[in-house]
Formats: structure tokens, sequence, C-alpha cells
């Protein structure tokens, strides 16, 4: 399993950095509102000073969007921290059910510290398999962590089935729901578990504002999490402002302040991610249904010679994801990024 991405040095195909276009991080390339870089601009006088009332902006900002409570949200990338945490504070052992493939930080961490991560395949149609995450639930188990929509598929579960699977779920152990893509989801379908935390079920979400709000350089997101784990993080300093880089604490405000823009950036995503649907539909390539910044499809080659393909002319494409060595996974580009990957991909898919 791998708790961060990685990426491919250019150098491996004699290009200069400049020369690769990269489609390996499910970074959001058309980057953060111009107002929220106008933010950042502002405050670079300020770097002589910490952190200190604009966290408390943000958190309150945070409130107002989740309509929870202060004291139930915890700032920062958390999800290593808060694997750390679960694993250490039930002693060596402790389970942690996850998808895989899938992004595992938050299980890496967990295991670091003595905790055993179970990982469930897929379904049949490379979505999150509910039903088996749930038989994997016993008395060692001390979370469930789910990534909706997932990653690599970028295919989000079904509210009704998502709904039911919580409340279930937290009857028994925890839930986490890593909620990282959420944004670019259309409205029609967007469903975030958020209630269940307000509800005071045994459930955590975690959002960023790496991804759809451009932020990736400056690492912040946030928890949604019960009132005792809360506490208890709270209790270990992670609550501290002065702990928080304050250009990503501004920005972050910004971002949650400039209403319109994020409408805007992932309406340009989906326009981008179709035209990815449309090549795969007509190639007849099985892909997932993505509803995230990226694509997930099946290339028929191992996936070594294929990102080294892709790389050679000029497209960076990242790593593989066992068990499925013959699907790729690619990010949306800018549109002139996207049209070179696309050609690529085509290209490549036709020759074999």
């Amino acid at each position: 399993m791998h708790s961060k991405e990685l990426w491919s040095s250019p150098s491996a195909a004699g290009l200069a950095p400049h020369e690769v276009v990269r489609l390996s991080l499910n970074e959001n390339p058309f980057g953060p509102a111009p107002s929220v870089v106008a933010s950042i601009a502002r405050e670079y006088r300020n770097l002589c000073r910490y952190t200190t009332t604009e966290y408390d902006t943000l958190i309150d900002l945070i409130a107002a969007r989740e309509e929870i409570a202060r004291d139930q949200i915890i700032l920062g990338e958390i999800l290593e921290p808060l694997g750390t945490y679960l694993s250490q504070k039930g002693g060596v052992g402790g389970e942690f059910v996850c998808s895989n493939p899938g992004y595992t930080a938050l299980i890496d961490a967990a295991v670091a510290v003595g905790g055993r991560a179970v990982g469930v395949p897929l379904d049949s149609e490379l979505r999150n398999d509910l039903t088996a995450l749930r038989q994997k639930v016993t008395s060692r188990t001390r979370a469930v962590y789910l990534v909706n929509p997932h990653n690599p598929t970028g295919i989000m579960s079904h509210v009704d089935e998502l709904d039911s699977f919580a409340r279930d779920i937290a009857r028994y152990t925890l839930l986490i729901v890593d909620e990282a893509y959420l944004e670019f989801a259309d409205p029609s379908c967007r469903h975030s578990l958020a209630g269940l935390v307000r509800a005071q079920e045994n459930v955590i979400v975690f959002r960023t504002f790496a991804k759809a709000f451009g932020l990736a350089g400056l690492e912040i997101g946030y928890g949604l999490l019960p009132r005792p784990i809360a506490t208890a993080l709270a209790e270990q300093g992670m609550t501290n402002p002065h702990l928080f880089n304050r250009l990503a604490v501004v920005a972050a405000s910004a971002s949650l302040k400039d209403t319109g823009y994020l409408g805007t950036v992932t309406a340009k995503v989906a326009t981008e991610r179709a035209k990815w649907l449309e090549l795969f539909t007509e190639l007849k390539v099985r892909h997932t249904a993505s509803v995230a910044n990226f694509v997930f499809f099946k290339t028929g080659q191992p996936h070594a010679d294929f990102a080294e393909r892709m790389l050679e002319r000029g497209i960076d494409i990242g790593r593989a994801f066992p068990p499925y060595d013959r699907w790729a996974r690619i990010s949306i580009g800018l549109p002139a990024e996207n049209a070179r990957a696309c050609a690529a991909v085509e290209a490549l898919l036709r020759q074999s």
C-alpha cells in the first residue's frame, strides 16, 4: 500500500521537467480562485507573524459551511495523525478495514505503529464493495476507512446504499470517510456523510482544500469528528493555531468566501473529463464512471510499459494500482494538456 502518490521522474525519458505534463497526482491544474491568489499575496508581509486569529476565522467558516459545532472540527491534513492515534489508542493489533486498491495514508500510518490492514477487493464494477467491507468488521476492527468518490476509480457510492452502510458500521465501529474528491461530482449526485457527524454518529468525514480548491501546495484540509475523538486530538495539541502555515489558513478562508469559483472550476474539470469518457467509448475501452478529476481505464498492457511509453510522449501518469496492473489512472489536465494526453493514449491503444 502507498500512503502518498508518487511522481515519476521525467529524467527517465530524457526530458526536462518543463517538457512533461504532470497528470499523476490528481492536482487541479486550473488552480485556486484569483481572489485566493490575491489574498496570499497580501499576506506575504505578515510572514514574520505566527498564525493566531486567522485560525479562528477559518474554523468559523468551516463550521458555517458544514453546519457543525466548532469543537468537532480538527484542521489539517489529519489522515495520518488520525491513523496513528487510533492504532495506538487501542494497542497493537487493531484492524483497519479498507478497499484495495485505494489511497491509504491513514491505513499506512496505523500499520506503522502496530495496526493491521484488512484490504477488501473492489466489486465486479470496481466500486467500493460495501457488503464485503461490512463482512470484515469484527471485534478487532478499530475503524473502517472509505474513500468516496473512490481513488483510483473515481466512482461514488449510491446515496441510499452509502447511508445504510454508514449507519450500520457506526453501530459497531468507527467509520472514516475521505471525501477529497466530492466537489468534482455533479451536484445532483453529490452526497456528504457530514450529516451523520452532526447527528453524533460514530463517523468521521475528511475534506481537503488540495483538490477542487487548488491548494495542493499548501497542504491543508479538515476533519469533522465525533466530540470524544476531536477532544482527544485537541488535547494532543492539534488545535494549536501556531502549528498552521498562515498562508495556507488565509488561502483556505478566501477559498470558502469565494462561493462562485468552485462551481466554475469543477464545471471545467467535468468538461475535460467528458472528453476522456467519449474517447474510451469510441475506442470500446473498459473504464469506470469517474465523477472525480481523474479517469481510470483498462490499457491491456503492463502498467510499467504503458507509463513509460506515455512518459516518452511527455505525459507522466504516475503509479500502478495493483491488482489492476493493466489499468491506468490519469488526472484531468488543462484543455491543451488533456488534448495532448488523449492523443497519446489513443495512439497507444490503437497500436495495441
